[in-house]
């Protein structure tokens, strides 16, 4: 089974993923955790590229073919093949952030973005994806403040540096791909605390194995 994690920065994506990963694992379960963008060897590379404060002036056209590479090699090196193994695999990140942060965010349009994002994927889909939506002022609050904590506000700070309005268009982006998607995109309320977020996306998941 194949599960993504979106939102804006700061939601709680890798908190959520640890945290089910630790209970997919006490049911049995072999679980992969993967991230775009630097999931692959070559997506690490391109992963300091597209999040260094000091690549502010990077254009929006070569983000998004940065981003459509780094998930190419993604899918057929890490996420394919693990899928392919039996795996569960839990990604943080995939093809609908390029969609609300290329699109909504930055303006591009969001047809053609599917249609690459298409090509990219090459058929490979979620199953299920967990949108953790959050007030963007909340968002970025905890966003900075973890990468203050972390030392990487200059190695992976250069969305955070962007205004609330970028982050305002991110989120109505997320939200809508989730009323376009319910069969895919479910919305969890990421403003509590991760242990009380926690059961509400192992509900969604057990629906979703037991469909």
């Amino acid at each position: 089974m194949f599960i993504t994690f979106e939102g804006i920065e700061g939601t709680g994506k890798s908190t959520q993923i640890a945290l089910l990963k630790e209970y997919m694992q006490a049911r049995g379960e072999r679980v992969v955790v993967t991230l775009e963008p630097g999931g692959s060897r070559i997506g690490a590379e391109l992963r300091r590229v597209l999040l260094a404060l000091e690549n502010r002036d990077l254009t929006s056209q070569a983000e998004l073919f940065l981003y459509l590479a780094d998930r190419a090699q993604h899918v057929a090196q890490v996420v394919r093949p693990a899928l392919a193994s039996g795996a569960v695999v839990l990604c943080d990140r995939f093809a609908d952030s390029t969609v609300a942060y290329q699109g909504y965010g930055r303006g591009m349009d969001p047809e053609l973005l599917h249609r690459l994002n298409a090509v990219a994927v090459d058929g490979l889909w979620p199953e299920l994806t967990i949108l953790l939506d959050l007030d963007p002022v909340i968002g970025l609050e905890r966003a900075v403040a973890r990468n203050l904590s972390e030392g990487k506000t200059n190695a992976e700070g250069r969305f955070e540096a962007e205004s609330l309005a970028f982050h305002s268009r991110v989120r109505e982006g997320f939200l809508k791909l989730a009323a376009a998607h319910p069969e895919r995109i479910s919305v969890v309320d990421a403003t509590g605390t991760p242990e009380e977020i926690a059961p509400r996306v192992r509900a969604l998941v057990e629906a979703r194995l037991h469909a």
